[in-house]
This record gives C-alpha cells, sequence and structure tokens, in this order.
C-alpha cells in the first residue's frame, strides 16, 4: 500500500468547475439571445415582459434552494446533481422552442427551478471532499467554473448566433453541452471519499471527518427550517446576498440591453465588453478564496470570513458610484468590471461559512441563503426598467440604476458585519480550527 495520498479531491474539485461553467452559461444566455436581432425579429417583446422573463429564472431558483439542497443532503450529491444538470439543459433546449411571453416565461421557470439545487449541492460535497482550512480555496475554483460560463455567455452566445443564424439553435447546443456534461459528473463523483474506489486511505484521513452522516429526513428538515429561522448569522448572510445580487445581476440581465440601446454598441462588440467585465470578475473568485482562508488562519472564523467579504462590497458599491460619473462607454466598462470582481472576492467568503455552520444539512442550509439571495436578482431584473422609465429624461434612468446598485452593495456589507461563523446552527458547540 502506497504512503502518498491520491488526489481524487482535485477531481471532484474539477468536474464540478465543469458543472458550474455549463449552470452559468445556461443562466447567463438568454441576457444575449434577448436583445439579438434574431430574437427581436421573431418574438416581439416590450421590455417589461422581457425584464419578468429574465427575473422568473430567479424566483423559482431562489423558492427551490433549500428543497434542493435537502434532497441532495437525503438522497446523496451525486445522483441529485446530475439529475439537476439533466433537467436545466432540457429546459434550455425547450426554451429554444417556445414562441411566445408564456412559454418563454414557463421554460425560464423550468430552468430556474432545476438549476436551483447546483451551487448548495456542490458545497456539500465540498465538505466532505476539503479539509476546512482549504474550503474557501475549493469553493472559489468551483464558482471560477462558473464564472467562465459566465463570461463567456455573451460572447458564446452572440457568436452561435452569427454562425447557426439562430437564437433557438444557439441554445440547443447548449442544452447538448449540459448532457454531456451531465455524464461526465456522474462518472467521476462519489458522495464520500470512503465510496470511491481510486480514493485511498492516506487521502482519507488527510481529508477526515466528516464521515457516514445520516441524511437528515423530511421531519428533520422541518427542525433545520426552524434553526435557520433562529440563526442571526444565517439570516445576515442571507440579507447580504439579497442586496449583493440586487446590485450584481444588472451585469447579466440588463447590461448587454443597457449597451445596446443607451451606449449604441453593435452586438458583437457590446458581448465582448461583457465578457470582459465578467472575465476580470472571475479572478476575484481564486483572490477571494486564497483571502478568506488566509484572514481566518490569521484572525479566527468570526473575523477571518467576515472581512474579505465586507471590504469586498464596499469596493463593489463605490465602483457603482463610479458610473455615475463616467464620461465614456470604457469608463463604465472600467467600474463595472470593478464592481464584477469586488463581487467575486466575496462569495467564496460565503460559501466557506455555510460549510463553516451548516454540518449535516450543509446544503439546505446554503439553500436558504441562496433563495434570499437570488430573491434579489429577481427584483434587480425586474426592477431595472422601471428606474430607467422613472428617469426617462436624460441620464436620469441611468443614475437611478447605478445608484440603487451601490447602496445595495453598502446595505450588503452591513450585513455581512454581524456574522459569526463560530456557532453552528444546528447545535451549540463552537466550531473551532484543527
Amino acid at each position: 500500500m502506497t504512503d502518498r495520498a491520491t488526489h481524487i479531491r482535485f477531481r471532484i474539485v474539477g468536474v464540478s468547475m465543469l458543472m458550474a461553467f455549463i449552470l452559468y452559461l445556461d443562466r447567463i444566455c438568454l441576457g444575449e439571445v434577448v436583445k439579438s436581432v434574431s430574437f427581436k425579429s421573431d418574438i416581439a417583446l416590450t421590455k417589461e415582459q422581457i425584464g419578468r422573463i429574465l427575473g422568473a429564472f430567479f424566483f423559482t431558483y431562489a423558492l427551490v434552494q433549500v428543497p434542493a439542497g435537502w434532497a441532495s443532503d437525503r438522497f446523496g450529491g451525486r445522483r441529485m446533481l446530475t439529475g439537476y444538470i439533466m433537467i436545466w439543459s432540457l429546459f434550455t433546449g425547450i426554451t429554444g422552442l417556445m414562441h411566445g411571453f408564456w412559454g418563454l416565461l414557463l421554460a425560464r421557470l423550468g430552468c430556474g427551478m432545476s438549476e436551483a439545487g447546483a451551487y448548495p449541492t456542490s458545497g456539500a460535497l465540498i465538505r466532505r471532499w476539503i479539509p476546512l482550512t482549504g474550503r474557501a480555496r475549493a469553493s472559489s475554483l468551483v464558482t471560477f467554473g462558473g464564472r467562465i460560463g459566465g463570461t463567456l455567455a455573451p460572447y458564446l452566445t452572440a457568436l452561435l448566433i452569427l454562425q447557426l443564424g439562430s437564437w433557438r439553435a444557439a441554445l440547443w447546443v447548449d442544452c447538448a453541452a449540459g448532457l454531456l456534461i451531465a455524464g461526465t459528473y456522474w462518472f467521476v463523483v462519489r458522495n464520500r471519499p470512503e465510496e470511491h474506489p481510486a480514493c485511498n486511505p492516506v487521502e482519507r484521513a488527510l481529508i477526515g471527518p466528516p464521515s457516514h452522516e445520516p441524511g437528515p429526513s423530511l421531519r428533520e428538515l422541518a427542525v433545520a427550517l426552524g434553526a435557520f429561522s433562529r440563526s442571526r448569522s444565517l439570516w445576515l448572510l442571507s440579507v447580504g446576498q439579497f442586496f449583493t445580487n440586487v446590485g450584481w445581476a444588472f451585469l447579466i440581465t440588463w447590461l448587454p440591453t443597457y449597451l445596446a440601446d443607451e451606449k449604441h454598441i453593435e452586438a458583437i462588440r457590446g458581448a465582448k465588453m461583457v465578457t470582459l467585465i465578467l472575465g476580470v470578475g472571475m479572478f476575484g473568485q481564486l483572490a477571494g478564496g486564497w483571502l478568506c482562508d488566509w484572514t481566518t488562519r490569521r484572525l479566527g472564523l468570526r473575523w477571518g470570513r467576515v472581512l474579505p467579504m465586507c471590504g469586498a462590497s464596499v469596493v463593489a458599491g463605490l465602483a457603482y458610484v463610479g458610473c455615475l460619473s463616467a464620461g465614456s462607454v470604457w469608463a463604465i466598462v472600467g467600474f463595472c468590471a470593478l464592481v464584477s470582481f469586488a463581487t467575486d472576492v466575496a462569495n467564496p467568503g460565503g460559501w466557506a461559512f455555510t460549510q463553516d455552520v451548516g454540518g449535516r444539512v450543509t446544503a439546505a442550509a446554503a439553500g436558504w441563503s441562496n433563495m434570499w439571495g437570488n430573491f434579489g436578482a429577481a427584483i434587480s431584473a425586474m426592477m431595472v426598467p422601471h428606474l430607467m422609465h422613472a428617469g426617462a429624461s436624460g441620464e436620469g434612468g441611468q443614475h437611478l440604476v447605478f445608484i440603487a446598485c451601490a447602496g445595495a452593495f453598502f446595505l450588503a456589507a452591513l450585513a455581512y458585519s454581524g456574522m459569526d461563523a463560530t456557532k453552528p446552527i444546528l447545535h451549540k458547540t463552537r466550531v473551532v480550527l484543527d
């Protein structure tokens, strides 16, 4: 028997990155689709209707977070997340079959519902496969995969529509790619290190507990929900994620249309600008994961998790304030890129926090906070056209949007400052670094 650890945990992180890639590609592509000539010539919708369609995804994505996370805690992440990938990929393909507002709305509701369990499930698997002091970095790599998908989504979607001549065909290509990734995920992942035939005892010892945790029953889910509702820190994380997504979702929903309609940027050039903005952000995931683990080692769980999240949220808010006085489209792109980067610096800390306090209901706890966060994204998607209309004279509407997004980030920083990762949700024993 070898005395060297195998590296199966890295494969788990790698295939989780691939899962996150297609997750965000399918999530963000519609923001590019709805402003394409192919779509506009095929389906006539008002901006308010488009806002409802874009926001619909986030409502079902939010509402199903907790039950989807519980199902993964109960029945195993491998089985459930493979199924989630397959279902949201099929809904992406179904979106390309729709011919009107209600069909598109229902397809996006289905896509949001099936994507809901992805990150809560992935977070719970990281908890089982990665030691405590590496969780933020592992989480940042998974979300980095998501940001790569989100970054490439505008450009790849615009390019596919251009090459294939149809927004529908572009969505069908995304569907096929997702089904292939679902098969890969099933082949690579196991729920726990001891279930993987290639994970040797040395690696299992390196990973350490938890092990052999029973999945929570439906009755235990009710107990967990009661504990979630009484957890001050989990509520503060949820409020922080709500306001973070109010500010951040503008980048993936309305920014492509804003560049096209308000700044008169043609489709491919605008897609490249959005790609650049989200591309800058994805490096924030890596920086945030490293920073959060470093501050946790230096300052402990209480402040090590909180400070990177607070500081990054303040920076994102200030960047939106900068958009108010930006004199050129490239200045706005630069400030939005800073918003993207700062948002992603904060993100790994939130993942690590739920892994620290969630115990054997980690996926459900992550689903709880993600639920409230995505209500914020849904509100953001529907809020923007109304703010633009309210300030329709000159640049008043744009300024209202930037002010609302900046204020949301400042409120998020305030909420994050009160979190305490040393207090588990389900019992009174404090978490300590080992």
